[in-house]
């Protein structure tokens, strides 16, 4: 038995190290035995650092320990996602401050040095988790580019192209040219500005733009069919003096134009809007690009082109009113801007060549499992949001125009495709970019495959699916998947072996409220598509943690909380239980510092009163039931105590009930609000003061059912606040000993309470 003195206060940093070793080397290297039960980690991004938003993974390390502590064989997987997009990002922000650029690099030169990149700089939130307390098996993390993950990605696509779940298509996306990238749905951002709106002549027309330079592309003019002011006008043809000469543009009428909107007149670019393409669909109108994907006019725009969008929009905005085509300005136009939520610059819409899974069949079986309540939601109006997503899904975009990621394994004959559009870097080190077939004449096809960096093929070129080349007359695509494509498989991927077929489906999945359509719907809709099972049983939503006035933290409002800072300031168990004390399931967790060190003070309550119970047995640690060194001869109770002392028990009993079934039923701030109204308000302020005097005066029973009810507490407090339980837990059962090897069973049972000493 270790004896040592505790000190006035607890120290985290004396225990937390020490203890995750325990952890790892006693509880996650150890087999269990008991009811197997399985949360797959979210995986974080590989090179990311610990922002406040992971502090919500505590859920899953809450309901770990739970479980551990009822005798489950209970296994939490973790594993890292490689997060394209973002890791681009980050990786050419890395590269212009040495004065490059990714346009530097060929293709398959770029991928390397970003997985360098990624490999050199990952781990970091491993161990900030650890520093946390989460109880992962991180000897079977999984990395989203491990072989055998894009072995599944690979197949998921093969057998969709081969029943005929795929297809390839022109589609309008919201495209950074500066980035480099089409971006989701996530990954846009609107911003109120103000801009010029211009009043263009057209004809016998007048409408209103503020995207002048787009005229080239215009297809159409569109008005309301019952606007009584052009309804003689539909479906006729009107002659306009342009930029380039005149020109003939026909009228059409939709119910997409708003009357109201400038002279209820508007024109209509499919190419560079995302509204415009809809109506072109409608209508079968031509596709006309006039802006190519480095933010630039191309060749249909005469004497515009090569001139980036905004130099563009000044000069044709110039050029219309050198010729009168511009009726007026209106200069303090206020709209809303589409802009990328990474580098903030407005993005284009552009059409281009994507591939697409077909959803209507599909997601038929994920609407029905929801229904059926195969995959339970908490809180449990999720559920209602997640059936609108499923019903108003469509097909799913799923290429994306950057290097970092799992290549889409699709091959194009040179031969059957010789029109395909190539960009490489030749053996000089020299950007080259033209038609593959006039390229020929100079440039060998091991050359551009070599030095290649982005692949343009027509949306009806002919293609094999293989994961490796079909032959000397095949480049492959070098779009990637779209993350959420392969994100959306984790479930399929994170379990290999013995346990892919003991623990799937999995038991509980954990994450932020925000991507359950892009991530959530998508990892069942796959899950039933291969394995025909749901991936989990249970959804959990967790609450956004947001600063102390509820504000989202962004690095622009300076309101960004660092959890490592509060943990080395206040320790793990004060950051973990701010996140979950007084907040309401699926509300945001206005984190601040007074929280935290609010729960700091509650830590040292907790210690202290370990250490009031150890100095009442003379510093020597006390057995339960085996009395103690320099005992008084007081047997019995008087009744006025021994009320007292029934009145506790009874209480603990009842919050035993309750924590139980709040614990079951994912009421996790519930449980943690009880426990600390008990822990303080009860035992610490009313029954030590009522029993004090008992103490002084060493009665045994007194103090053996003080000690019982206080290390119970203790026992239900550990999932929450790991590390000071653990440390106290240790000073009264010795140096090698952890709540987590107790087995959970309700007050009243000896064998509630394990004593096993190392």
């Amino acid at each position: 038995m270790r004896k040592w003195r505790m000190e006035n206060k607890f120290i985290p940093s004396l225990f937390e190290q020490s203890l995750t070793e325990l952890w790892e080397r006693n509880i996650l290297a150890k087999k269990q035995n008991g009811k197997l039960f399985t949360i797959l980690m979210p995986p974080p991004n590989a090179n990311a650092s610990l922002h406040a938003g992971h502090g919500m993974y505590v859920i899953d390390d809450i309901l770990i320990r739970w479980k551990l502590m009822n005798g489950y064989d209970a296994q939490w997987i973790p594993g890292m996602d490689h997060a394209g997009f973002e890791t681009q990002y980050v990786y050419e922000k890395y590269l212009a401050k040495q004065g490059k650029s990714r346009l530097d690099f060929d293709r398959q030169t770029l991928f390397n040095n970003i997985y360098q990149f990624v490999k050199d700089n990952s781990g970091l939130i491993y161990k900030q988790f650890k520093r946390l307390g989460f109880l992962a098996q991180w000897n079977k993390s999984v990395f989203m580019l491990d072989s055998h993950v894009l072995k599944r990605v690979f197949d998921t696509f093969y057998k969709m192209e081969k029943e005929g779940y795929v297809y390839r298509s022109d589609y309008i996306v919201n495209y950074c040219t500066h980035c480099g990238t089409s971006l989701s749905e996530l990954e846009v951002e609107h911003i109120e500005r103000i801009d010029p709106l211009y009043y263009i002549k057209y004809g016998s027309f007048t409408l209103a733009t503020v995207r002048p330079e787009t005229k080239f592309g215009d297809t159409a003019l569109a008005v309301h069919p019952k606007d009584k002011r052009y309804t003689k006008w539909i479906g006729k043809e009107i002659e306009a003096e342009g930029l380039l000469g005149t020109f003939k543009i026909k009228v059409i009428g939709d119910d997409y134009v708003d009357p109201e909107f400038g002279t209820g007149v508007v024109k209509i670019t499919p190419a560079h809007d995302p509204n415009d393409f809809e109506v072109g669909k409608r209508h079968h109108l031509s596709v006309k690009s006039v802006i190519d994907f480095t933010g630039k006019l191309n060749e249909l725009t005469g004497p515009y082109k090569g001139l980036k969008i905004k130099v563009a929009r000044q000069k044709v905005a110039e050029d219309l009113q050198k010729k009168g085509l511009i009726e007026k300005i209106d200069t303090q136009y206020l709209h809303s801007v589409t802009v990328c939520y990474k580098c903030k610059r407005d993005l284009e819409p552009m059409v281009v060549p994507n591939w697409f899974i077909k959803v209507s069949t599909l997601k038929k079986p994920v609407i029905q499992a929801v229904k059926d309540n195969k995959v339970t939601f908490y809180p449990s109006r999720y559920k209602r949001q997640m059936l609108q997503w499923l019903q108003t899904m469509h097909d799913w975009p799923i290429s994306r125009q950057i290097v970092w990621g799992i290549r889409i394994p699709v091959w194009y004959s040179i031969k059957n495709n010789p029109d395909m559009f190539v960009v490489f870097i030749d053996k000089n080190n020299k950007q080259v970019q033209g038609i593959i077939k006039d390229l020929l004449n100079i440039y060998s096809i091991q050359e551009i495959i070599d030095g290649l960096q982005k692949l343009t093929v027509p949306t009806q070129a002919q293609y094999i699916v293989s994961e490796h080349s079909p032959g000397d007359d095949y480049i492959q695509e070098t779009d990637t998947f779209d993350t959420w494509f392969s994100s959306s498989q984790w479930p399929l991927v994170t379990l290999n072996g013995e346990d892919y077929e003991k623990r799937y489906p999995t038991d509980f999945l954990g994450t932020l409220s925000d991507i359950l359509p892009f991530w959530v719907s998508r990892m069942i809709l796959f899950s039933l598509y291969i394995k025909k099972q749901v991936p989990f049983k249970t959804v959990f939503l967790w609450s956004m943690v947001a600063d102390a006035k509820g504000q989202k933290m962004s690095k622009s409002k300076g309101n960004v909380i660092n959890p490592i800072e509060l943990v080395d300031k206040y320790g793990a168990d004060a950051f973990r239980a701010s996140l979950l004390f007084g907040t309401t399931a699926g509300a945001k967790v206005n984190l601040s510092e007074d929280k935290v060190r609010g729960m700091r003070n509650f830590a040292n309550k907790i210690w202290n009163m370990g250490r009031f119970i150890q100095l009442n047995v003379k510093c020597q640690i006390f057995p339960l039931r085996q009395g103690f060194a320099g005992q008084a001869n007081i047997k019995e109770i008087d009744p006025k105590t021994n009320e007292v002392v029934q009145k506790m028990k009874e209480e603990l009993k009842g919050l035993e009930k309750t924590y139980m079934n709040n614990m079951k039923k994912y009421y996790f701030s519930k449980a943690l609000g009880d426990l600390y109204e008990f822990i303080w308000h009860r035992l610490a302020d009313y029954y030590i003061e009522q029993l004090k005097e008992e103490l002084k005066r060493g009665n045994i029973e007194v103090l053996t059912s003080l000690q019982e009810t206080y290390l119970q507490s203790l026992k239900m407090l550990h999932p929450f606040m790991p590390f000071v339980t653990d440390a106290i837990w240790q000073q009264f059962h010795g140096v090698n000993t952890s709540l987590l090897e107790v087995t959970f069973t309700t007050h009243g049972n000896k064998k509630n309470i394990s004593t096993k000493k190392r």
